[in-house]
């Protein structure tokens, strides 16, 4: 969950589970320099070893905090593996599962050997009609 870009190539080669565009809401919490923080935000990008979630408060990768669905009242212990752009005052950060919990996010994942519809399209032959 390093690079959270949409691209394809070898980044997308190395992904550990398909990524997912979905918007739960959470609530984040964890300790910061000024204290502790508990913030309430949306995911961007879910995948069954964490998520994409935009934040106010100022976390460092490598920081652990916790992640609570406010749909499903469920808790996972979590990880910041990646720090990516500010936009409105939030900071996009990747957060990874202590261990990987498909589950968590009440959604089915599309199978490994899945390919996005353009990938899998072959062209039209040319020809006469």
């Amino acid at each position: 969950m390093n690079a959270w870009s949409s691209s394809s190539g070898m980044d997308s080669s190395r992904r550990r589970s398909q990524r997912v565009i979905l918007s739960v809401p959470v609530t984040v919490s964890g300790e910061t320099p000024k204290g502790p923080f508990s913030e309430d935000s949306q995911t961007i990008v879910v995948n069954a070893h964490g998520a994409l979630i935009p934040l106010a408060a100022r976390v460092a990768p490598g920081q652990q905090v916790q992640l609570k669905s406010r749909v499903r009242s469920e808790k996972q212990a979590c990880t910041v593996c990646y720090v990516g752009p500010t936009v409105d005052g939030k900071t996009q950060f990747g957060v990874e599962f202590a261990n990987p919990a498909p589950s968590f996010w009440g959604i089915a994942f599309p199978p490994e050997n899945w390919a996005p519809f353009e990938d899998s399209v072959v062209p039209a032959k040319k020809g006469k009609a």
